[in-house]
């Protein structure tokens, strides 16, 4: 008998396991899904969700180091002024990978289609479980 419990609950375990990271998994590529779609609705309020409300966010771009989800948001403002600015974005995820329980990491590409003038790049991103929701605790867009 124990020649038959012991297997089945590995399964059991490691199956559980299993979905409970693709649920995480699902959940990060879902916060990025929602970026796009608020950004895509010229909702730069609600892109920002998808990001840690904290004075420790950390974003890295093309002039250096930002700290802080205000000053993020700032200049996602600045750069962006109105919807012929931000275009319509796409992402291009090339990986997610889970670190731990309480990190993912995200690397892809971005692209801006514009009447302006079509624009692309790429990311990383640290995603962290905070108050049991994924949020981008930093990301380096270039």
């Amino acid at each position: 008998m124990r020649k038959i419990l012991l297997p089945l609950f590995v399964f059991i375990f490691s199956t559980s396991l299993l979905s409970a990271q693709s649920k995480d998994e699902m959940i990060v590529r879902n916060v990025l899904t929602q970026q796009t779609a608020a950004w895509n609705n010229g909702d730069i309020d609600s892109f920002m969700g998808g990001y840690w409300q904290n004075d420790s966010l950390m974003f890295i771009g093309n002039s250096g180091v930002t700290y802080g989800w205000e000053k993020t948001l700032e200049n996602y403002k600045k750069s962006y002024p109105d919807t012929a600015a931000m275009g319509k974005l796409n992402f291009d995820i090339l990986e997610v990978k889970r670190l731990s329980v309480m990190y993912f990491f995200v690397v892809g590409k971005w692209h801006l289609t514009r009447s302006i003038g079509n624009i692309g790049g790429a990311f990383t991103l640290l995603f962290k479980k905070v108050k049991n929701k994924w949020v981008i605790v930093a990301d380096h867009s270039s």
